[in-house]
């Protein structure tokens, strides 16, 4: 499986081999349901909370005696039925969304993502984002130059969640470039997950050799457990 790569003007500068045990993985709708249902509730942020009756204040007295009153019996004021009383089975803090996610499933669920991205093409790989200095305005005519080439014509014209920059290594530049234009997103090769990758309609993979070799040793990890 071959790809082609471009440089920033979006002109062709190589082409590269793919190999098939990362982008060619057959889809599975439930492996991918299962690991990115799993990874948003480990990002679930546990705020919402409600108070029962054995929390709320007050409450401790009995309103009135059992009988003799004409009115219902009540213990507490602090009653889920009682205005200002506990909430019965609300949301609480203190409960744990995290679930765990078995290696195999988490690095064949990226394997499969990245191979969406390649067959939909969808994928775009450039060779360098060599920015010696922060320029917005050079990161928006990248964007352009890209948008020209045949079915990404929606680079640059996508109001909402356009593209995903996966970049090699260490970049302060290019991520200072790209950060002012609120439909691309950057991060490190090293933290691609199913997650980032399909809430991005392009995925764009900056120096293919070394960033594939980084997704490589997901697949070695992955091995070794089978051993």
């Amino acid at each position: 499986m071959n790809a082609d790569i471009y440089n920033t003007q979006g002109k062709k500068s190589g082409s590269i081999e793919l190999p098939e045990s990362i982008f060619g993985v057959k889809w599975n709708d439930s492996l991918m349901h299962q690991v990115v249902t799993a990874m948003q509730s480990n990002a679930r942020t546990r705020v919402a909370h409600t108070k029962g009756r054995g929390e709320v204040r007050g409450g401790g007295k009995k309103p009135w005696r059992q009988k003799g009153t004409g009115r219902a019996r009540h213990g507490s004021i602090r009653s889920p039925i009682w205005r200002g009383g506990g909430v019965t089975h609300g949301p609480s803090k203190d409960k744990v969304y995290a679930r765990a996610i078995p290696k195999k499933m988490r690095a064949k669920a990226l394997f499969m993502a990245l191979s969406r991205k390649v067959s939909d093409g969808e994928m775009i790989f450039v060779d360098s984002f060599d920015m010696k200095e922060p320029k917005t305005a050079r990161a928006k005519e990248t964007l352009r130059s890209l948008a020209k080439l045949p079915g990404l014509e929606r680079l640059s014209t996508k109001k909402h969640n356009a593209a995903l920059i996966a970049l090699s290594g260490k970049n302060d530049s290019a991520v200072k470039s790209f950060r002012n234009i609120g439909t691309v997103t950057t991060l490190d090769v090293r933290n691609l997950n199913p997650v980032v990758i399909l809430s991005s309609t392009y995925l764009i993979l900056e120096n293919p050799a070394e960033s594939i070799g980084v997704i490589s040793k997901r697949l070695s990890s992955k091995l070794k457990t089978n051993d």
